[in-house]
């Protein structure tokens, strides 16, 4: 008797799990489910279990809603000047709407990454393809474009993503230029262009040195003039008084002649008699025509009369 009712048990429970593996399905956190009837999408629901029909009634699909990564191949692009360029681009996305996403893609994540993957590379050669070599890449950061032109094939992405009639229920977070390069046959060119743009820049420093430099010798040469020309002044006025001074002296001396040859007689002796000395010299000769009669001791120099 134990044993049916065990068996029993066993039964119910069985066929609990079975019911429960048919009609009830289970949503993690971070997805979302689309339950489909016959084919066509009837529900849409979030975390948790849920009741469902068993196939070929209802079919259960589900989607991570969390952020998912995809990088496009490195592609060559033209810029509007007819350059080459390498770019390799990378995107954030997540599904938004899952039934949009369900319409358009259907349960496939492959083949969203494909439809990703097709609409970013003509979002991103569309875009470049409008913007100059130099807005991409310049020598001078101020000139780059480079946030610019990731923020317009982000929004063109998204303006294609919203294009459809029902919109391909994908969300873009976020979007950037990962790699840039250069095909050998532009790469002389370009590197030309920006020695070009360095010399420029030198050029520009230079010019602007020697403007500078021209200003400072400019003002150096005028306060050097002014330093000149107020010491000529100065020395102008010092040579004034000084005639003036020797003028009163000449005023005196036309009145007393004989003394004014006296004083410049002795001013001429005392300029090379200032130490003991033997001279040789005529006594006639002046000034030492003043000495003929002094005494030897009282001098500081000897007198030899020179022979006739």
């Amino acid at each position: 008797m134990k044993r049916n009712w065990l068996n029993i048990v066993v039964g119910v429970l069985l066929l609990v799990v079975f019911f429960a593996v048919l009609f009830i399905f289970q949503v993690r956190k971070g997805e979302v489910a689309v339950v489909t009837t016959f084919g066509k999408a009837t529900r849409f629901v979030g975390p948790g279990a849920h009741f469902k029909w068993p196939w070929p009634f209802q079919q259960v699909y589900k989607f991570d809603q969390r952020i998912h990564s995809l990088e496009s191949k490195f592609e060559q692009v033209q810029t509007a000047d007819g350059y080459n360029l390498l770019v390799m681009t990378y995107i954030g996305w997540n599904v938004s709407d899952p039934r949009a996403f369900y319409i358009t893609i259907g349960n496939s994540m492959t083949k969203a990454e494909e439809t990703l993957e097709s609409l970013l590379r003509n979002s991103y050669s569309g875009v470049i393809g409008r913007h100059l070599l130099s807005d991409i890449i310049a020598t001078d950061p101020k000139l780059s474009k480079f946030t610019q032109i990731e923020d317009e094939i982000a929004a063109k992405l998204k303006s294609d993503l919203l294009a459809n009639t029902n919109n391909y229920g994908i969300d873009i977070k976020f979007l950037g230029i990962k790699k840039l390069g250069l095909p050998e046959s532009v790469t002389e060119a370009v590197f030309e262009r920006m020695r070009s743009e360095r010399q420029l820049l030198v050029s520009k420093i230079q010019s602007e040195g020697e403007r500078i430099a021209s200003g400072i010798k400019s003002a150096a040469d005028t306060e050097s003039a002014k330093i000149l020309s107020d010491a000529e002044a100065q020395a102008l006025r010092i040579k004034s008084t000084g005639e003036l001074e020797a003028a009163k002296t000449y005023t005196e001396f036309r009145q007393e002649p004989e003394l004014a040859n006296f004083l410049l007689s002795l001013d001429a002796l005392e300029s090379f008699l200032k130490e003991k000395s033997v001279l040789f010299l005529d006594t006639q000769t002046a000034p030492l025509n003043l000495l003929k009669n002094q005494k030897p001791e009282t001098t500081n120099f000897t007198i030899v009369p020179a022979k006739q």
